[in-house]
C-alpha cells in the first residue's frame, strides 16, 4: 500500500568493489552521485580481494556521503529515506555500507530500506528518461554481470520469476578471465573490447555452448577453455597484438551470439507467460559492451521486443539503482528493520521480496 512519502533518497553500494553514493529526489531526478573504484586496489591481486574492498569502503564512504549530501545541497535532514545494498556480494563490503545507511537512519529517524543489489539492476530501466513513457511491468531482464547471467521475468515490484541463467561461469567473469589469457589485466572486459575492434571476428571458429537449446540457460566455461588452449598454441610470452586481437574479436562474437540465441528464448518463453510483455532490460556490467548491445538488438528485434539497456556508467555497480530501488519501495510504504542482515546470497526470486507488501 503507498504512503505520503516525500523527500530525497540517499543510496549506497558497497556490495563489491565501487563505493558508491547517490541521492535522487521523490521522482527519480539524480541531484547527485559519487563513485570511487577500486580497480587500483585490486589490479595487483587480478581479481577482488574481499578484505581490501571493505576496507576500502569503510575508509572512504563517510567523506563521500558527505561529498554527496554537498553537492546535492542538503542536509541529512531534509532526506525522505536512506537506502543501501544488503546483498547478494562480499559480505564484508555489505555491512559497511548497510551499517553506515542504518546509522543515518537511525540518527535521523528516516526510513531505512535494504535493497537487492539485483532488484537494483533490474528496475533501472524504470528510471525517468530512460523510456519516453517509462518501463511498465511485466518485462523481461537479462542481467549480465561478472557474477550474475541470468534471464529473468519481471512481473512487479518484488515479484521475479528466473526463467535460465548459467551453469558455470557469468558472461562478465569469462570476459575477464579471457583478458587475463590475453595479457590485458584486470578487469579485463573493456580493454577486450577495445583490442576485439583491432581484430577479425571470424578468425577463429570458437565454440557457441548452448546455442539452439531448449531453454535459455547459459555456459561460458567451455568457450574460455578453447580461448585457453587457442592461446597455449603460442609460445610462451606475449602474443603478438594481431593474434592476440583476433581471439578478442572471435571470443566477443561467441559470447554476444549466445547471448542473443539464449534471449531469444527467453523472449519467447516471456511471450507465453505474458502475452503483453514486449520488453527486454539488458543490465549489469556486460550491457555496457557494444557488441553484445547489437546482438542483443537484433535479437529483441525478431522476437517483436524493443532492447533497453541504462546508460554505460549505469550498467556497472552504482548508488544511482540502489537509490532508485530505494524510492520504489518507499512509494509503496515497503521499509525494513534496522535489524535486517546483510546477505552474501539473497536469489532475486526469493519467495518474500515483496515482504513489505500488505
Amino acid at each position: 500500500m503507498a504512503n505520503s512519502f516525500i523527500g530525497p533518497v540517499l543510496g549506497i553500494e558497497s556490495s563489491c568493489d565501487e563505493t558508491a553514493t547517490a541521492i535522487l529526489d521523490e521522482s527519480g531526478r539524480v541531484l547527485a552521485e559519487t563513485v570511487h573504484s577500486q580497480e587500483r586496489e585490486h589490479a595487483p591481486f587480478g581479481g577482488v580481494v574481499p578484505e581490501i574492498a571493505a576496507r576500502a569502503h569503510l575508509a572512504c564512504l563517510p567523506d563521500q556521503i558527505r561529498t554527496t549530501m554537498a553537492k546535492a545541497g542538503l542536509t541529512f535532514a531534509q532526506l525522505g529515506g536512506v537506502a543501501a545494498s544488503a546483498g547478494p556480494g562480499l559480505i564484508g563490503g555489505l555491512i559497511v555500507g548497510s551499517q553506515m545507511a542504518k546509522g543515518i537512519a537511525l540518527a535521523q529517524r528516516l526510513p531505512f530500506v535494504a535493497v537487492n543489489h539485483l532488484e537494483a539492476h533490474a528496475l533501472t530501466a524504470r528510471l525517468p528518461g530512460l523510456l519516453p513513457d517509462g518501463a511498465p511491468f511485466p518485462y523481461l531482464l537479462l542481467l549480465i554481470s561478472g557474477g550474475h547471467c541470468q534471464c529473468i521475468a519481471v512481473e512487479g515490484l518484488g515479484r521475479y520469476v528466473r526463467l535460465g541463467g548459467t551453469i558455470d561461469d557469468a558472461a562478465g567473469e569469462a570476459f575477464d578471465k579471457v583478458g587475463k589469457l590475453l595479457g590485458l589485466g584486470w578487469p579485463g572486459g573493456p580493454a577486450l573490447e577495445k583490442l576485439a575492434a583491432l581484430g577479425d571476428a571470424a578468425g577463429y571458429d570458437f565454440p557457441r555452448p548452448l546455442l539452439h537449446r531448449d531453454g535459455c540457460d547459459f555456459s561460458f566455461s567451455g568457450l574460455k577453455t578453447a580461448v585457453a588452449r587457442a592461446v597455449d598454441r603460442h609460445p610462451p610470452g606475449a602474443l603478438p597484438q594481431a593474434v592476440a586481437a583476433d581471439i578478442a574479436a572471435s571470443f566477443q562474437r561467441a559470447v554476444a551470439q549466445v547471448l542473443a540465441d539464449r534471449a531469444g528464448h527467453a523472449m519467447a518463453m516471456m511471450r507465453a507467460r505474458s502475452p503483453t510483455a514486449r520488453l527486454l532490460v539488458v543490465a549489469g556490467g556486460v550491457a555496457a559492451n557494444g557488441a553484445v548491445r547489437g546482438a542483443l538488438t537484433q535479437a529483441a528485434e525478431a522476437q517483436g521486443f524493443q532492447m533497453v539497456a541504462p546508460p554505460v556508467r549505469l550498467c556497472t555497480d552504482n548508488a544511482v539503482m540502489v537509490a532508485w530501488a530505494g524510492l520504489e519501495r518507499l512509494r509503496r510504504g515497503w521499509t525494513d528493520g534496522i535489524d535486517f542482515a546483510p546477505r552474501p546470497r539473497w536469489p532475486l526470486d526469493e519467495p518474500g521480496m515483496d515482504r513489505n507488501a500488505a
